[in-house]
């Protein structure tokens, strides 16, 4: 007899008995993934079908959705204002209010739009294994904390407040405050490690939690979340934030209820939801059919170079819209970059509310019709065993594949619900810090510079220079000055845009800025980089456009800019160009690195520079306006040879004054060198197109038009070795220790030289 038979033949009293018995010898409870997979909106409750059965005064729903919508713009600001985080401080944060199931009704206006596609998970989780756990349950009062994006959030990083509303013992709605607290007790400071090898690498993995009970902040898990992190006071400090904007969106919600009844407000939440839903179908049926690729690359494990691929196909067919990562590379079992299937789809949700329809509410619904379809087991969707420090390399990539993919199909359609933009850069080009404060406090945390991400060019103007993150509407970039007063080092050149650092097109891609930073009067700091894109550009142009430039990290160790400048203040003269082509400072070791950086203990004086990316270019360089070229050349944006040998611009160097007919002779003359450097599209391919990458690229993820098969490499007792076949048949991908194959290397290279001089012996003089 198969199990599904005998269970069909079970009374309800031996069900029970079975339930009961299966919920005693659990072992332990792991994400759900029937909860994890599912990115649609809820089926309604009984309580919402009985009262979305009737009819509604649509006035009087949208006089509620203002009231939630204005109280939760209020609670964000209380947690900008208050919030002892970085990320607090500078808006990386959202409040919501969600329905009884989990579903994102409304969001804050500002804050990171990408909770609205994750945060229903935890929700969900908490209603089917705590509510009617006899251990824990579900009170008025309550409030839940998780951070572990395992079961539901972008990443470890970022912790939330959930907080059910309850009616005469029903659950009816939830408010929940998240806030990016940087600092999760991981392997490195500032809660991204790039140098984590295993989950448990990955700091605190807080699964849904109770931490306060019938109003009361649990005061034994308030320790224990405490003493996993290198910042108790950070830890209190936003607990209490967080409880603070969820409860005054809950005398809101309380004083609406109470003037409108449970009724229309249960029906206003849950038809938000499904109106948005709606709407999107209609707006995937607006697009024309067929389909766009779009493949983004990583050039960097951050701890070794390697490329690995986010395959995105989207397809478009009346109301349903595809979306299909399969050919993504799989998953490293010891590296950080990989990524829970629902963080890389909540990054999709961010572009969709973002860049293609920012009108909408931020609401689930809005990624809801949309069908996702993944291999498990790719570093996009990878497994409970990865770690997952960084896996915004892969959500990231989610983003810009969805937002670059939008720009094309949008073009066809009548209606335009937003700008057709070529792609924000999507790196977090920034600092990471940790140690010993000025004031003798142990931190770890994160500059917001990674705030200025620079903006994509518009198919009608340049890019906004270092604007914003693709991550969060309206955020800042930060004060120096007020960091330099909690934290121990300085940045010497702060937010200074770089000559040539822009995406080129007809529109040219917004600018990014450089950063230089040194320790000082601290016992103990370390710095670390968390991104990719040092040798591969991270984004592309649209239409022509060039993608953005790459980007290393540049240190130079062994000096004290403190004491060389107040030596000889002409040395203040700081920039990567300057100092890495010049190397002025006598004794100093100049070294440049890819940008994953692991934690590097700093000495005072040492220099660390870096720069913030540029987003992409649109159209072809040549149709760009001669005037905004000039324009650049004087506010010192390009230099001389890009105006000329990129844009192909003639101009009088005293005068800024254009020659016109110089420069149609130059364009006309780079058009008929393109035709002479073209070939037929056949004859292309056959130049280009390869049966497998270059032998010595450590290469992952599909290789051609076939997604059924990834290629892959492998270590064995011999090294790498290449390997093809269906994600779920290659084998686990262990990438080795790179110090031991670094002290390898080097101990073949002694036995070679002594092999070829003699064996050399020392002895004491």
């Amino acid at each position: 007899m198969s199990h599904e038979e005998m269970a069909r033949q079970l009374t309800p009293e031996e069900q029970q008995w079975v339930d009961d018995f299966m919920n005693d010898t659990t072992l332990f409870l792991g994400p759900d993934p029937e909860i994890m997979r599912n990115h649609s909106i809820s089926e309604r409750s009984d309580l919402e079908e009985r009262i979305l059965a009737q009819e509604h005064d649509p006035l009087l729903a949208d006089r509620i959705r203002r009231r939630l919508s204005g109280s939760l713009d209020e609670a964000f600001e209380m947690c900008e204002s208050m919030g002892a985080a970085p990320g607090a401080k500078w808006a990386d944060l959202s409040v919501a209010v969600y329905t009884a199931a989990g579903d994102v009704c409304y969001m804050s206006n500002r804050g990171v739009i990408a909770f609205s596609a994750v945060l229903h998970h935890p929700i969900r989780y908490i209603m089917k294994y705590w509510k009617d756990e006899p251990t824990v349950g579900i009170n008025p009062g309550d409030g839940f904390f998780h951070n572990d994006a395992r079961f539901g959030m972008v990443h470890n990083t970022d912790q939330s407040m959930l907080v059910p509303v309850m009616r005469e013992g029903e659950i009816i709605a939830w408010v929940g405050a998240t806030i990016h607290e940087g600092e999760n007790g991981a392997c490195e400071p500032g809660g991204m490690p790039s140098g984590s090898e295993t989950p448990f690498d990955d700091g605190l993995r807080g699964s849904p939690m109770k931490i306060v009970e019938r109003g009361h902040l649990r005061r034994d898990l308030l320790t224990f979340l405490q003493h996993s992190t290198r910042d108790p006071k950070l830890m209190l400090a936003d607990i209490k934030v967080k409880m603070g904007a969820v409860r005054r969106v809950m005398d809101i919600v309380d004083r609406t209820i109470e003037e409108f009844g449970v009724e229309p407000f249960v029906a206003a939440i849950r038809m938000t939801v499904e109106d948005v839903e709606q709407e999107v179908r209609r707006r995937i049926a607006e697009m024309p059919d067929g389909t766009v690729r779009i493949n983004q690359f990583v050039d960097s494990t951050l701890k070794e170079n390697i490329l690995i691929k986010f395959a995105c196909t989207i397809t478009v067919k009346g109301e349903r819209l595809i979306v299909d990562l399969r050919g993504t590379g799989p998953e490293i079992l010891n590296r950080a970059i990989n990524s829970p299937y629902s963080s890389t789809k909540a990054f999709m949700a961010q572009a969709i509310l973002s860049y293609w329809w920012p009108d909408l509410p931020r609401s689930t619904g809005a990624l809801s019709p949309i069908e996702i379809i993944s291999d498990e087991g790719s570093w996009a969707d990878c497994s409970y065993d990865a770690p997952t420090g960084q896996n915004l390399q892969a959500s990231f990539r989610g983003f810009t594949c969805l937002q670059a993919a939008y720009a094309k199909l949008q073009f066809s359609v009548e209606e335009k619900y937003a700008n057709v933009i070529a792609p924000w850069f999507n790196q977090i080009n920034d600092f990471l810090w940790g140690g010993e404060t000025q004031h003798g406090e142990q931190v770890g945390n994160l500059c917001a510079d990674l705030n200025g991400m620079g903006g994509g060019a518009k198919a009608f103007q340049d890019g906004e220079d270092a604007v914003a993150p693709l991550f969060c509407a309206m955020a800042d970039t930060g004060e120096q000055e007020v960091m330099e007063e909690e934290v121990p080092f300085l940045q010497l050149v702060s937010k200074r845009v770089v000559q040539d650092n822009q995406a080129f097109g007809k529109y040219r891609g917004g600018m990014g800025y450089e950063m230089i930073v040194a320790a000082r009067n601290t016992p103990s700091w370390g710095f670390m980089t968390v991104t990719s894109g040092a040798k591969f550009s991270s984004v592309p142009g649209l239409f022509g456009g060039y993608g953005c430039p790459t980007y290393p990290l540049a240190m130079v160790k062994g000096i004290n800019i403190f004491d060389i400048v107040k030596k000889d203040p002409s040395q203040f003269d700081l920039s990567m160009k300057r100092v890495m082509n010049e190397q002025p400072f006598e004794g100093g070791k100049y070294t440049t690195y890819h940008m994953g950086l692991q934690f590097d203990h700093s000495q005072e004086g040492e220099l660390y520079m870096i720069a913030q990316g540029a987003g992409g270019g649109y159209g072809d360089v040549l149709e760009r306006d001669p005037e905004l070229v000039m324009q650049d050349i004087k506010f010192g944006r390009i230099s001389d040879w890009v105006a000329k040998n990129i844009y192909q611009v003639e101009w009088n160097r005293d005068t800024l004054v254009v020659d016109k007919d110089g420069t149609e002779e130059l364009r006309k003359k780079e058009r008929e060198a393109r035709l002479k450097r073209g070939t037929p599209y056949n004859e292309f391919v056959k130049q280009f197109v390869t049966e497998e990458p270059a032998e010595d690229l450590l290469y992952f993820g599909s290789w051609g038009d076939d997604t059924e098969d990834v290629t892959a490499t492998v270590w064995d007792a011999q090294g790498p070795k290449r390997v093809k076949g269906k994600l779920g048949e290659i084998p686990l991908i262990f990438v080795p220790n790179r110090h031991v194959l670094k002290i390898e290397k080097l101990e073949n290279r002694i036995k070679e030289l002594e092999e070829k001089y003699g064996e050399v012996t020392h002895t004491k003089a």
